[in-house]
């Protein structure tokens, strides 16, 4: 592992990770989610970033925060920023040397594109036997769709998510975000961090993949269960649960509730609460087979009680009876939620472009790292192309020859 290196903001860098240097040679969302979650654990995570144009998130136009992309924005920050051709001869030697020295590559080219740029994951190797070398593509690299592409949408269709997703009788829906993708970038991370740890043991590195269609096919889990018991597919339910009723969001007068009567005890307590303890033995809901097998009249049951008071209302009887309960909130109630903020899930960064920018705070924390600072801004195009290169022994005047011919890209402003 390299010595503890600034971030991109000359603060140094803090975390777990701290004096890992990953190369992330990723794109657009599901290798930055994993290249993100591993800077935000205090990796030295070095965004090298395609020419012309760099990561194609930067394209993206809407939004925008004063003239810069905000999904780029969101994804990017901890980050340090160079863009190399990897056409050009001399880029390729670039990235060979920093390959040397450094710990992790991650990569979600097509298959074979790296490969005959002679950077692949064996060529790299005989560099550096000690490189976890990361790969994220649309279907895997082995069986008969190892050279398919691979989109959110795709894999989504693919996996069976769309098939039960939405309500009965509509047509298929994908989930509101993009639930491939950022899984993909969680299980890249945790494949990467599991290799790192057999590295203590073994002292070698290791090709590490995972693709949009594994990450889309661990979302099923329970419709899988369900299936391979008795051989039926799962259909759209709304908000509703597979496996439990009552389990979904209930209509209020101002909005809805999710209501979780994931066990006996807890449906017992919501009969209670709504004002109902007869349900508790009606032959129709008394158990939890017999609530599935009547879902639509409990639903009906329940629902002609809750709508006739607020979220609030509910949300403090159901509380006080200490059944899980919670409103369904929008995406601005939840991220102003004083529950979000305490966890630290809104952070802000200073960029030099786009100024005061918001981002979704790290999901994880540690207790030897309480104030872990993910407040570094994601890089503009090749932005620390000076510094980083530097640090691999180039020279400035290396630096500018290397910049003049096109294979490394001028810092943008």
């Amino acid at each position: 592992m390299a010595d503890e290196r600034p971030r991109g903001d000359g603060k140094p860098s803090r975390g777990p990770l701290s004096g890992l240097r990953v190369l992330e040679l990723a794109q657009i969302m599901a290798g930055p989610t994993c290249g993100m979650m591993l800077a935000d654990m205090g990796a030295d995570v070095i965004k090298v970033e395609k020419l012309p144009g760099g990561d194609d998130s930067r394209g993206y136009r809407e939004p925008l925060i004063n003239g810069v992309s905000a999904p780029f924005l969101v994804l990017n920050r901890n980050k340090r920023g160079i863009a190399l051709n990897l056409k050009d001869p001399a880029a390729k030697e670039v990235l060979r040397r920093m390959v040397a020295s450094s710990d992790v590559l991650t990569e979600n080219y097509r298959k074979g594109t790296l490969e005959k740029l002679g950077l692949g994951y064996e060529s790299l190797k005989a560099i550096n036997p000690k490189l976890i070398y990361c790969a994220v593509s649309g279907y895997g690299r082995t069986g008969p769709m190892a050279d398919a592409a691979g989109f959110d949408l795709i894999a989504q269709g693919f996996s069976g998510l769309m098939s039960f997703t939405g309500h009965p009788n509509t047509p298929p829906a994908k989930t509101g975000n993009s639930i491939a993708d950022i899984n993909a970038g969680i299980l890249a991370a945790v494949g990467i961090l599991a290799a790192l740890f057999e590295r203590g043991r073994t002292g070698l590195g290791q090709l590490v993949e995972t693709s949009l269609m594994e990450a889309a096919i661990q979302q099923t889990y329970w419709q899988a269960a369900v299936f391979f018991a008795t051989g039926e597919s799962a259909k759209p339910l709304g908000s509703a649960h597979t496996l439990t009723a009552p389990y979904q969001a209930f209509a209020c007068t101002d909005g809805f509730i999710n209501i979780g009567g994931a066990n006996q005890a807890n449906w017992e307590r919501i009969a209670d609460v709504l004002g109902h303890p007869e349900w508790k033995t009606n032959p129709a809901f008394a158990t939890n087979s017999n609530r599935m097998a009547n879902r639509e009249a409990l639903v009906n049951a329940i629902e002609a009680v809750t709508a006739h008071q607020s979220v609030a209302f509910w949300q403090a009887k159901f509380d006080a009876a200490g059944v899980p309960a919670g409103p369904v909130h929008s995406v601005e109630q939840a991220l102003s939620h004083e529950q979000t903020l305490a966890r630290h899930m809104v952070v802000t960064s200073q960029h030099s472009k786009a100024g005061h920018v918001k981002g979704v705070g790290h999901p994880v924390k540690f207790s030897s790292h309480p104030s872990s600072d993910q407040s570094c801004p994601a890089p503009m195009l090749s932005e620390h192309a000076f510094e980083i290169l530097s640090e691999f022994g180039y020279s400035a005047d290396e630096v500018k020859a290397l910049m003049a011919c096109g294979a490394v890209g001028s810092p943008s402003n």
